[in-house]
């Protein structure tokens, strides 16, 4: 699953050893922090997602209730504050556009 919100991108996949816990991967240094504090991050230079941490599954599903929960703008992309990130976001976004729009 890849979660964006207005903070962070994150990709969220089971992990084959434990099926109590979840695989929280991410491309950028603090973007699994700034939605899981608590987290253990490790970082792989060489895999495909740079930075990652192994958590509960109870623990990713309430927090990701929370960031759902805390949501008060009408608009995500007009939400997202960091300009490097708000660029990014709107390729994604163009990306998608055109895909809707091609008639896949």
């Amino acid at each position: 699953m890849w979660v964006f919100t207005n903070k962070a991108f994150l990709s969220i996949v089971a992990d084959y050893d434990d099926p109590k816990r979840l695989l929280v991967r991410g491309r950028f240094p603090d973007d699994i922090k700034t939605v899981f504090p608590e987290a253990e991050v490790s970082e792989t230079p060489e895999a495909d997602y740079r930075f990652r941490a192994f958590l509960p599954r109870r623990i990713v599903a309430a927090r990701l209730a929370d960031v759902v929960n805390d949501i008060d703008y009408p608009n995500f992309k007009g939400s997202v504050g960091q300009h490097w990130r708000h660029e990014l976001y709107m390729k994604v976004w163009r990306i998608l556009f055109s895909a809707q729009n091609s008639g896949i």
